[in-house]
């Protein structure tokens, strides 16, 4: 019996990233930031449900990690420019126990999914043992 999850929300990158990111596609030196919000938003997925958080991006989407919510030490959330949480759109930044991090940008609903993220993480308590040595 597979045990059903529910999707929390499911989609792509905040769209108003891409059109800031255009809008300020008037200078030269903004083409890299413009160049990377396209391919942001045509190739990258998010993906939160009752269980884990899951991320497909990468060159055409071919890379995939997946993070349950035990693994979660901590949540940030980040507002992405002015525009950005006029939009209400940001960066999510998850801490990892095990020291990693993981940087989601243009999150839509930032605030609430962060908050969600952090009370379903905060279910499992920080068990980290620390090795000591029997030694005399």
């Amino acid at each position: 019996m597979a045990i059903q999850e529910e999707i929390i929300y499911e989609g792509r990158p905040h769209i108003g990233n891409l059109i800031v990111n255009t809008l300020m596609l008037v200078t030269v030196i903004w083409f890299p930031f413009w160049l990377g919000a396209v391919f942001s938003y045509a190739f990258t997925r998010y993906r939160f449900t009752n269980r884990r958080v899951t991320v497909e991006g990468g060159w055409l989407g071919k890379n995939r990690t997946d993070l349950i919510y035990r693994e979660i030490q901590e949540v940030r959330e980040i507002p992405a420019t002015i525009a950005g949480s006029f939009m209400g759109y940001g960066v999510l930044l998850i801490l990892l126990k095990d020291g990693s991090k993981l940087e989601l940008n243009a999150v839509p609903k930032f605030r609430e999914i962060g908050e969600y993220i952090r009370s379903r993480s905060n279910q499992y308590p920080n068990k980290d043992k620390k090795l000591t040595s029997s030694a005399p």
